[in-house]
């Protein structure tokens, strides 16, 4: 068992990982069904009557069961790997990338995956905390609505479909993650 946990807790090579996403999008393909996470929140105000209110959200929840399953089974492996699959040895950044964090105020860059400065309790009660948990939250759902879809929807599911919307949307992505990285995050990590 010992073993099993050590190899799972590697980085799978890309040769493994990407037969697998893709197996699982022709057997998605195969059922009629579509990858996205997005949708949850849906399905989620659908069960809780969200159609009384709203027509968007007036439609047959039942169909879209597995998703929930399988988001309750991404927060579920979550759970398992910060718990029993951490690597005891710090994240290998670069040493220009170390420095330029601290130099932004992040103490310990690759310590943690989530640094205390930015996600924890403590910070969420500062102004830079606020900024990037509770706007940029914001931010990242009505994204998430507006573009129809989550990145893993786009990215995964819409791409292997061959979707130019999709398409269109992973571009949008990175440039928004481009944006982010270079011109807004040195901004919010100085509030």
């Amino acid at each position: 068992m010992e073993s099993l946990i050590e190899w799972m807790s590697q980085p799978w090579p890309w040769y493994v990982a990407g037969p697998l996403i893709a197996f699982t999008m022709v057997l998605l393909l195969f059922v009629g069904k579509s990858f996205g996470v997005s949708d949850t929140l849906r399905t989620t105000c659908a069960i809780g009557g969200g159609g009384r209110v709203s027509d968007f959200f007036d439609f047959d929840w039942r169909k879209q069961v597995w998703n929930l399953i399988f988001v309750l089974g991404a927060v579920i492996g979550g759970f398992i790997a910060s718990t029993w699959l951490q690597q005891p040895e710090p994240i290998p950044l670069a040493q220009d990338t170390v420095m330029k964090l601290q130099e932004l105020g992040i103490s310990n860059p690759g310590a943690d995956y989530l640094p205390e400065e930015i996600f924890s309790w403590e910070s969420l009660f500062t102004l830079r905390g606020f900024v990037m948990l509770v706007i940029g939250g914001f931010l990242i759902g009505f994204g998430a609505r507006y573009a129809g879809g989550c990145t893993s929807g786009h990215a995964i599911s819409g791409l292997s479909n061959l979707q130019v919307p999709s398409l269109i949307a992973v571009v949008g992505f990175f440039i928004g993650g481009l944006i982010m990285t270079y011109l807004l995050l040195p901004v919010i990590l100085t509030l």
